[in-house]
């Protein structure tokens, strides 16, 4: 199955690596394609992971690497990466913003 990243979740990629770089700039680097190639690995069992809770019927699922929370949907003909975004975020209003 293809994975497939939202533009929303490639801007919080952009902000993950602007928020590392000025510590250590080949961490960044290294720390978006270990996000990326978590979310590549989403194809081999999409439903490995559970659903967000009281969010069940909108399909959510999120994926944990190290303290990034990795939100997809498992759509018909590919998995669809959300958002990815710092686990001590409140991603409610950002994921659900209608609910």
């Amino acid at each position: 199955m293809k994975v497939v990243i939202t533009n929303e979740a490639k801007s919080d990629l952009v902000n993950i690596g602007e928020f590392i770089r000025p510590h250590s700039p080949k961490r960044a680097i290294t720390f978006i394609e270990e996000l990326l190639d978590r979310c590549a690995t989403l194809a081999d069992n999409p439903c490995a992971f559970l659903l967000v809770p009281r969010y069940e019927h909108l399909g959510v699922r999120r994926c944990i690497h190290r303290d990034y929370l990795i939100f997809y949907r498992v759509l018909k003909d590919y998995i669809e990466v959300i958002h990815i975004l710092h686990g001590a975020m409140d991603y409610d209003a950002l994921l659900f913003p209608n609910h």
